[in-house]
Formats: C-alpha cells, structure tokens, sequence
C-alpha cells in the first residue's frame, strides 16, 4: 500500500502561488462541499485547487509527484460511484474552472473544449451549426465533458450513436509526474501507434489528468419521432424490448421505467399515469421526416403486438418534452422515496432484458430491499436502484449482499457490471466478477506505469491487493 506525504503549509503556500489565493480552498465550509458526489460517500479532501490553465495542472502535479501527495480530479461531482471524492485527503483538483470551448470546425466536424465545459453548453454550441454531440447523460445540465470522458458517459442516444469514448479524437492530459501528453488527432481516422486516447478515456482519472477534448461531431438529424408506451406488466415492456431490437430496428432511443419507478415518478410529478400502467417504454427514431415516421410506425405495431394498451406520438417540441417528463424525472423522485440510494448500471446482452429485469426482481425480494429499475434498455444497460431506508451497518452489509447476488447473476450471463457509471469506489468489490484474471493484472501493470506512486485518484477502480 503506497504512503503518502503530508500538505505541510510550506507545500500549501507552492501550491498557492500557482492557483493564486482565489482558487486555493481550505475552509471547513470548503471541504465539507467537495467531500461528496452524487453517491452516498463522504470523505474530506485537505485543500482544493482550481486551475485555470493546463501549465498550472502541470506545476500542482509536480509538486503533488515529488511529495508523495494523493490528488483526485473533479467536475462537477455528478457520478454516481464515488470517483472524485478523496478517499486519502489530498488535494482536489477541481477544473471546472478551465470551462472555454475553444473551437467548433464544422468543415471537420469537431470541436475542442476545455474539461469544464457543461455537456449541454457544449450541445446548444454546436447546435447552432447544424451539429449534434450525441452523448447525454441525465445529468448533462450539469455534468462537464472532462467528468465525461474520465468515465466513458453514455445517455439515452447511446442506443444509436454510442459512448462517449466514440466521440474523442484525442486528449492533452498531464500525468501524474506533470509531463503534458498530446494524444490522437484531428482526423476521423488514426491508426498510428498505441490508442493512448481510448486507454486514457474512461480511466477515472487513475492515470491522467485530462485538460483538454478533441470531439467528433455528426450532423444534426432532420426529423425525430417520440413515442411513449404504457404497459400492464413491466414484463411486457421489457419484452417489446427485445423484440425491437431483434426486428432489425436501432431507434436512437429506447427507455424502460419499471412499475417502482413509474410509482415513485407519479408521486413526485402528479403526472396523472394511471394506476394500471406497470411498465414505460419512450422510443425515439430519427433520421428523415419519412424514415423516423415509417420507423416509429413499425414500431408501434410490435409495441402493440407485445400488450402496450396506449401508444402515444409526439407532434411537436412541445409534446415531446411533456413524453420525456417522467423519464427525466426518475433520479429526484428515487431521491424522495429513500433516504439513501445505490445506483447501480448493469448491462446485458439485449436479448436477455426480460430475464434480467425478473431475475433482479427476485434478488430485491431475496434481500428485503426494494428496487426501481429503468434505463437504457435498448442497449441492455439497465440502472438498477437500491432504495435503503438508512446507511447504518446491517443496512450497507444487506445492500453489499444484494450487490453481490446481482453482479454475480449478471456477469453469469455475460454481461458487465457498468456501462456507463464507471468503478469508482462502489465496485471495488465486484470488478473481479467480470473481468479475466490477467486482463485485470494487466490493467493494474499500466496503472503502475502512468502512476508508480499511486498519487492519481487512489483507491479506486481496482482492488488494493491486486500488485502487477
């Protein structure tokens, strides 16, 4: 286990200097505010630094290098699995001030941001050229591009566009020593030497500090089509699914809400969804007017086919907005129905989603603990919430069992136990569950390269006994 050094004031007042007096943080206020995410975690970092330039990363990293001291790259704190809090005090690096979007080139469709950039500003920017940046998580209002591509985020357009890992083209990031790495390029195709980029995207912040995104941007679609479906049994919704799916259709979005999560959402919003709808699909299909038309009117008819009892389209921006509304309001609604919850983002191959969504019911019911699920089913990628009325010890250890029984049943079937939230610090205890023995000591072999004092965002992602 690596020892760290301590942020003496001598050290502090280096680090001061670099950052100037306004972007070093101390306070007790201070630290108490960037002592968690969105996850149920708490740990308090020693100071905060916000860097307004890549040269400043640079200089704190060395600094930071030479001293043995644990730093944790930070966004907007929007993650779900408690990777970018400081498990080991340290510093907080939080780049959100470094927020310029500093190009959009729509005769090479890209863009190239700092990783402050809000995800949505990034959208609304290279909108206005006729471009679309296709990933969006849910918490895109509020996420930053650089949180982003430290997890690999997905959203509701992965379905059809992918991750986004598909979007970067290349990364300055600084590593743990301070040396500046310029990686991929400006180009839609790249196949010189090692992808250091997709190494670098996703990782976490466990291996870089990224400063600066190079994206891939398409063009805006003409038309899209949005359609809701309410369900009798959540079994039929998750059924229309994969049935979707194995028909040969790819809409750019297919949604599934659970009955916990349509009750949860309907208690929240007064939405008016009646009693009897125990399962939501929200599809969209784009392209052309007459292709996203033709696409969603084909769909329908499986819809209907696999029970759903009201298939409603939307006419207008305005009426598509009001279809999302219960999609969009499933994390505040989980948020009031327990005092605590779990996120958890499970995958499956598609065609395994009806038994899955049964399968994880059944451990919910094993275990006493009441469980909400929806997400991007379209993809397999369900999110599984475990809704926990406390945080005290026979809680967590009920919740660490149920965790167990479903990462264990998913990896079982060839799945993965996240697709889109990252390790962190929640999967520690799972990641061995799908991932072969020495495709993991080969992960941990490249983190001991990028960071052979273990400084970047220790403690997460891999479990502390496995060495290279």
């Amino acid at each position: 286990m690596a020892e760290y050094g301590r942020l003496t004031e001598e050290i502090k007042n280096e680090l001061k200097e670099i950052v100037g007096g306004k972007n070093f943080h101390e306070s007790p206020e201070e630290l108490v505010a960037y002592a968690y995410d969105a996850s149920a975690f708490r740990f308090k970092p020693d100071i905060i630094l916000r860097p307004v330039e890549t040269g400043q990363v640079s200089r704190i990293m060395k600094i930071a290098y030479r001293e043995k001291i644990p730093v944790v790259p930070r966004g907007a704190g929007t993650g779900l699995t408690g990777g970018s809090i400081s498990l080991k005090g340290g510093i907080i690096l939080s780049m959100t001030a470094m927020n310029r979007i500093l190009s959009v080139e729509p005769a090479n469709l890209v863009a190239v941001v700092q990783p402050g950039v809000v995800t949505e500003d990034l959208h609304r920017a290279v909108s206005k050229h006729g471009l679309f940046y296709p990933p969006d998580p849910a918490s895109l209002k509020s996420c930053t591009i650089g949180g982003n591509a430290a997890e690999s985020a997905g959203g509701p357009h992965c379905l059809k566009y992918g991750v986004t890992r598909d979007y970067i083209l290349g990364l300055e990031a600084v590593l743990a020593d301070g040396t500046v790495l310029r990686s991929g390029a400006k180009v839609m195709k790249n196949v010189v030497g090692y992808d250091l980029t997709r190494l670098l995207v996703g990782s976490e912040g466990t291996l870089a500090i990224i400063t600066e995104i190079t994206v891939k941007l398409i063009p805006m679609p003409k038309s899209t089509v949005t359609t809701l479906a309410y369900f009798g049994e959540s079994k039929s919704a998750s059924e229309a699914v994969a049935a979707i799916i194995s028909k040969g259709f790819l809409p750019s979005t297919l949604e599934f809400m659970d009955e916990t999560s349509i009750r949860v959402v309907e208690k929240f919003t007064g939405l008016g969804i009646p009693s009897e709808v125990k399962g939501i699909l929200l599809i969209e299909t784009d392209g052309d007017t007459e292709g996203a038309e033709k696409s969603a009117a084909e769909i329908e008819g499986i819809l209907r086919d696999k029970g759903a009892f009201s298939v409603e389209t939307a006419e207008d921006e305005k009426k598509r907005d009001k279809l999302w509304h219960s999609r969009r309001s499933i994390a505040p609604a989980l948020g009031q129905a327990a005092q605590f919850k779990l996120d958890e983002d499970v995958v499956l191959p598609v065609s395994l989603i009806p038994e899955g969504v049964s399968k994880i019911k059944e451990i919910s019911e094993k275990h006493g603990i009441p469980v909400a699920i929806f997400g991007h089913a379209g993809d397999g990628n369900l999110h599984v919430n475990l809704l926990l009325q406390g945080m005290e010890q026979k809680h967590m250890e009920a919740a660490e069992a149920m965790l167990k029984d479903i990462c264990g049943y998913i990896c079982s079937r060839g799945g993965v136990i996240s697709g889109e939230h990252g390790i962190g610090f929640l999967k520690i205890p799972y990641i061995s569950m799908g991932l072969d023995p020495a495709a993991l000591s080969m992960m941990r072999r490249i983190k001991n390269i990028f960071d052979p004092c273990e400084i970047l965002n220790p403690g997460k992602m891999f479990p502390p006994e496995i060495k290279a």
